[in-house]
């Protein structure tokens, strides 16, 4: 069985279809995981969460901001909307219901402790362990899966409190552990969320490290995929990789192979304008 991550789809599942059948990805073998922001700013949200799913469990997904994003609006929070957005193809699709009840029980982290890999879309605070991540991260979860999922999404929103604390209740708990899964690249020397900035490395305010360089960051020593940051591209950080290559901004689209070493890259280049499928998908078109 072969393991492969892949970085940020948003939408571009041409060439989603086109890296898993040069990895010769096989149902009835393989196993994929997506870093989160499955959906938006390319040409085919609603297809790209259909085929996902259709895996069943050959994929393992965590969700993004993008992911996020389309859930809100689907719980009628609006006001955030923005002019890039390419999402209403799932918000006005038959399916829609199901898509986003599928969609919001993906997990927000991802550990697989017989590989030796854990999956974040975005990032991990210094302090907190593999372990406390996975248990902040069932937090959210079990408010997304409950029947009063749609309140989460009238708080999630805004980039306070920047400071974790144990002490932290309700809305402000379940924000900041939310912004660092789907939103974190930086953080103050002193630990603290940097949220605005979104750059490189090397055009980063004064103060500031990403989340993978802070020092003793108390998940070091454990190996995390990621994505979320196309401008630092996909590369090798300590036991942090990273795997967004910008295909939305018609760049690549790659994937990792986790259970093999060397570690493997493979990617396919982007369509800039958005290439789209026409045919019908099924898992014959992965398998053939």
């Amino acid at each position: 069985m072969a393991v492969y991550a892949i970085g940020d789809v948003q939408g571009c599942l041409y060439e989603l279809v086109q890296l898993l059948e040069q990895l010769n990805f096989d149902l009835e073998r393989d196993e994929v995981w997506f870093a989160g922001d499955l959906v938006n700013r390319g040409p085919q949200s609603a297809d790209t969460l259909r085929f996902i799913r259709s895996l069943g469990r050959n994929a393992k997904v965590v969700l993004g901001n993008h992911d996020l994003h389309l859930v809100a609006q689907a719980a009628g929070i609006k006001e955030h909307q923005h002019r890039l957005d390419t999402i209403d193809n799932v918000l006005t699709a038959d399916d829609a219901d199901e898509l986003i009840c599928w969609l919001r029980k993906q997990p927000l982290f991802h550990h697989d402790a017989a590989l030796g890999f854990s999956m974040v879309h975005a990032g991990l605070p210094p302090q907190w362990t593999i372990a406390e991540a996975m248990e902040r991260a069932a937090e959210v979860s079990a408010v997304l899966r409950s029947d009063d999922w749609q309140d989460f999404f009238h708080h999630m929103y805004g980039n306070k409190p920047k400071y974790w604390s144990a002490t932290l209740t309700g809305w402000d708990r379940l924000r900041y552990i939310t912004n660092c899964f789907t939103r974190l690249r930086y953080c103050h020397h002193d630990g603290a969320l940097a949220l605005k900035f979104k750059g490189s490395p090397e055009a980063r305010p004064d103060g500031q490290q990403p989340w993978f360089a802070m020092p003793n960051r108390a998940s070091a020593n454990d190996r995390i995929v990621f994505g979320h940051w196309s401008q630092l591209g996909t590369g090798q950080y300590g036991n942090a990789f990273s795997l967004d290559s910008g295909a939305v901004w018609g760049e690549k689209l790659t994937a990792l192979r986790l259970d093999a070493l060397p570690w493997q890259w493979t990617e396919v280049i982007a369509h800039p304008s958005g290439r789209v499928i026409q045919t019908p998908l099924s898992r014959a078109k992965v398998m053939d």
